[in-house]
């Protein structure tokens, strides 16, 4: 079914044979062209890894949390000192507490709006495209060098096959907005599927099974183990590496070692038992069965050259009510803790790694939560301010951005709002001076990438 011709066919025979099976995309359409006009060169070579934490996470008890404000407003689970001087976050934030003095926390983020859409990964600020569809659209949809997708959005199905996809009840993760479906974010099913989502489209003779594309797959492995890659030239060992497991090795936790997988794990940290039928039950624990896994992932991912990561579990982090859902109290306990431990093991094993100027974290929602405690131990919706804690990648370590007013509600310097996150972002992705030079950029991807500037004084 599968066949090799010999080293004599040409680069475009050979990409006419298949194509490869990410948003529809064929071969040639997905290999990066070379010469001065290559737009992988307009990639700086850094990781964006996005944590979306939906729901509308409260900044009172993550990062900022008001405890000389009367105790209808400050944080409901106290707060903890952090390793920088004076600074305190959230009860629950113990592990990043410890980390704070290589971030940045935002405490003046408005994302401007208190509905449960998912901006800021998605939103009219992007023409409803995933922020990592601007840079494949810029840079190419996949790695020249090996063929890993550049634009990845990682569900809680990626690394658990008992644990649902993506929620998009409230928006599209995977939207591609103006640009065609192609430039959408690579969403990877669970372990073994991952080669089937790869699988070669041969226009005559198709691939009757999941066993006979597997079959052919070894029949290639087979022949470029026996020398036929000698004989190839980059772009044809580019697309065999593609489909014969380079990239898909990646996405195989199985792959790292136990120990790491077990400081990442998350399985364990939520008590399901002291709980009954509450509204969400199904989303915390598919939070909590992920989370830590999906970090591992994230790292896996962006070690081999993937640029832009979404990360996301379930609709968790809305904390309205102790009655027929979460309220603050028990909602920092089952989504609080595994965020604390996954974000931290993340951080500590990218500086253990030496990767920490090449990834950086953004860990935010779509809103943040009201000022006054509510009568059901909860806090309502308000889109006056968002956490935001930002890492990596020459982020300022051990900086506070911006203040909040005294009861945590509103922004009182140093507004930063979602353009200027996703300049942010875009920034630390391509090389934008260079993009200015060129004239086939879209419309739509230029007013994104350099229409807004990046976070004023981050960097100050």
């Amino acid at each position: 079914m599968l066949s090799i011709r010999d080293k004599n066919f040409s680069r475009r025979s050979f990409m006419q044979v298949g194509g490869l099976a990410l948003g529809g995309l064929t071969l040639p359409q997905v290999m990066a062209a070379t010469g001065e006009e290559d737009p992988w060169k307009l990639f700086k070579g850094k990781t964006v890894v996005f944590v979306f934490q939906h729901g509308g996470p409260s900044q009172y008890e993550t990062y900022d949390p008001k405890m000389t404000a009367p105790s209808s407003t400050h944080s409901m689970t106290g707060e903890i000192p952090t390793s920088l001087p004076g600074v305190t976050f959230g009860g629950t934030m113990s592990k990043l507490a410890k980390h704070a003095d290589k971030a940045t926390i935002v405490r003046s983020y408005r994302s401007g709006s208190s509905a449960h859409k998912i901006q800021p990964i998605v939103s009219a600020d992007t023409h409803n495209a995933n922020i990592g569809s601007f840079f494949s659209r810029v840079v190419g949809t996949n790695n020249p060098e090996n063929g890993m997708p550049t634009n990845i959005a990682a569900f809680p199905n990626a690394v658990d096959e008992n644990e649902p996809g993506p929620f998009n009840t409230f928006g599209v993760f995977a939207s591609s907005g103006p640009f065609n479906s192609g430039f959408a974010p690579f969403v990877p099913g669970t372990g073994g599927d991952f080669q089937k989502d790869m699988e070669l489209c041969i226009d005559r003779t198709r691939l009757d099974d999941r066993r006979s594309l597997l079959s052919g797959l070894d029949r290639i492995r087979r022949k470029l183990d026996g020398g036929l890659a000698d004989g190839l030239d980059r772009f044809q060992r580019q697309a065999f590496d593609v489909v014969t497991g380079g990239v898909a090795e990646a996405f195989d936790l199985s792959k790292e070692d136990p120990k790491t997988v077990a400081r990442y794990d998350t399985s364990g940290m939520t008590r399901f038992e002291q709980w009954e039928d509450k509204n969400n039950k199904n989303h915390y624990k598919a939070n909590s069965q992920s989370l830590g896994k999906l970090m591992l992932l994230a790292r896996r991912l962006a070690e081999r050259g993937c640029g832009f990561i979404t990360i996301t579990t379930s609709f968790v982090w809305d904390m309205h009510s102790d009655i027929n859902n979460c309220g603050i109290v028990r909602g920092m306990d089952y989504v609080g803790n595994p965020f604390d431990h996954a974000i931290s093991a993340f951080i500590e094993d990218v500086e253990a790694r030496g990767l920490q100027d090449d990834i950086m974290l953004v860990c935010t929602g779509e809103m943040g939560r009201t000022p006054n405690i509510n009568a059901r131990a909860g806090r309502d919706h308000w889109g006056q301010i968002t956490p935001l804690l930002l890492y990596g990648a020459g982020i300022p370590r051990g900086k506070v951005h911006g203040q909040s007013t005294r009861n945590g509600g509103e922004v009182l310097s140093n507004l930063v709002q979602t353009p200027n996150l996703v300049s942010t972002i875009l920034d630390t992705l391509i090389d934008i001076p260079q993009l200015r030079l060129r004239v086939d950029v879209p419309r739509e991807a230029m007013d994104v990438i350099a229409g807004h500037r990046p976070i004023d004084n981050l960097y100050s």
